[in-house]
């Protein structure tokens, strides 16, 4: 080629696209993201094999075990002797009254009135039977009197008195057996505690 298109000197002119700095800034930031997320991969990956913030996990569990701790104790319950049955039957079938009440004094309740339900109750209750008495009895010898009877409903009235009455209902067949009862009152007494990793 000639004029002024004519190559002179031995180095050939160099066709290159013009170098732009933002791709330079996007691959350094790139290769940061990059180095910061494989650190922090590793860092996760040490915490797990070996239990990560000690300190931190036992305060946590500190605290789990004070949300987990009961208030505080329960209630001291009466025991059968203490507590006055008075056993009514509310069925057709007689005698029941009478047999329960006996059943109960071998198992070393107090018996008071026995007989048959008054007429409010009679022939109108209809599971094995309920227990009545004043509201101090709902946490006291209601609870223990019903693991005499499972079952029972509970329903409180306006006397003064700490007895209770038992009225035996229509699907009333006998007592729990003194074994199952017994069982039932120790668990009442004396929870067993759960089982807690505190």
């Amino acid at each position: 080629m000639g004029g002024k298109y004519r190559i002179t000197g031995n180095a050939y002119p160099r066709m290159r696209r013009p170098r732009h700095r933002r791709r330079l800034v996007l691959a350094a930031v790139a290769a940061v993201v990059a180095l910061g997320l494989a650190g922090w991969g590793t860092l996760q990956l040490i915490d797990v094999f070996t239990g990560g913030d000690k300190k931190a996990a036992a305060a946590d569990h500190k605290k789990k075990c004070a949300a987990s701790k009961p208030a505080a104790p329960a209630k001291a319950l009466p025991r059968p002797a203490g507590i006055k049955v008075n056993v009514y039957n509310a069925t057709p079938r007689s005698g029941l009254a009478k047999a329960a009440a006996d059943e109960l004094k071998k198992r070393g309740f107090a018996i008071g009135k026995v007989g048959n339900a008054p007429a409010a109750y009679d022939k109108k209750v209809p599971g094995t039977g309920m227990l009545l008495g004043a509201p101090a009895a709902v946490d006291s010898s209601f609870t223990v009197l019903g693991t005499q009877l499972p079952g029972s409903a509970h329903r409180t009235d306006t006397r003064k008195t700490a007895d209770v009455d038992l009225i035996l209902g229509t699907k009333f067949k006998a007592l729990n057996t003194p074994g199952a009862a017994a069982t039932a009152l120790t668990a009442l007494t004396k929870p067993a505690p759960a089982p807690s990793p505190c």
